[in-house]
């Protein structure tokens, strides 16, 4: 795909860390720009600073997504481009002893299914409705009518201790991946998964600087946190590049991670 003033790009999580910085890649090459997010100080600044639209959303809520999708096009076209960021995580055991007490505890079946809300059905809240909005449009050079990116992580493939819900929902995102893929080939949409490693993402911007270095010591090489704008030059690849369908890519560094 080609881009140009004439296509429109939706980023969920577009307010901050990886979401941002892909809005600021597109939105350089010309592309419009609509931001989904619940942080509506700073989405509605980067909105702001790239001529787009911000829409307040959450993506656990059918009515919320429909509204933001409702709003974003009445502003500045229907999307051909869907950039899923929007996630989050928790961190507890399935199970275990508390070493002082002796206390048995185990992982809330709520707390897991929260986190498969946000990151796995979330994001395919966000899939099927600007898919049915991209059927709407006219195909361009070569039969595409749109392209989608989601965003899994490395966990999908090596989860550690403590990241059931995460591990489950990431990896459920690159299990759909190419199902959603063949789903909409005949539509000429794509749909591509990155697995970000440890990126210095605002998770990580409050924490000590030797704690960050120790986490970017981790990786074979660069021995670094990733930078947002590396996830984003990816993510424009799998845009752009319009043979680039159902495959789901580890962007880490070369980092295999270890149980915790």
């Amino acid at each position: 795909m080609e881009l140009n003033s004439s296509i429109t790009a939706v980023i969920t999580g577009g307010a901050s860390g990886l979401g941002e910085a892909t809005a600021r890649s597109l939105a350089k090459r010309g592309v419009k720009i609509a931001i989904f997010d619940l942080q509506k100080d700073k989405g509605e600044k980067v909105a702001g600073e790239l001529g787009g639209v911000f829409c307040e959303v959450n993506v656990t809520n059918d009515e919320s997504v429909m509204e933001g999708f409702k709003k974003a096009r009445a502003a500045v076209g229907q999307e051909r481009i869907l950039v899923n960021c929007a996630g989050t995580g928790n961190a507890a055991k399935t199970a275990s002893r508390d070493k002082k007490t002796g206390e048995i505890k185990y992982f809330h079946a709520k707390d897991f299914d929260r986190i498969i809300q946000i990151n796995l059905v979330g994001t395919f809240r966000c899939i099927a409705m600007s898919a049915a909005g991209m059927l709407t449009l006219g195909p361009l050079a070569g039969g595409e009518r749109g392209a989608i990116v989601n965003t899994a992580s490395v966990a999908a493939q090596d989860g550690q201790i403590g990241q059931a819900a995460y591990t489950a929902s990431k990896a459920g995102i690159t299990g759909m991946t190419l199902t959603i893929a063949r789903d909409l080939s005949q539509e000429g949409i794509r749909v591509n998964t990155i697995l970000p490693g440890i990126f210095n993402t605002p998770l990580l911007q409050g924490a000590p600087e030797q704690v960050k270095q120790a986490l970017g010591a981790q990786v074979p090489f660069p021995p670094r946190l990733g930078n947002p704008s590396e996830y984003a030059s990816l993510a424009l690849e799998m845009i752009t590049n319009g043979y680039f369908n159902g495959e789901c890519v580890r962007l880490d560094g070369s980092i295999r991670m270890a149980p915790r």
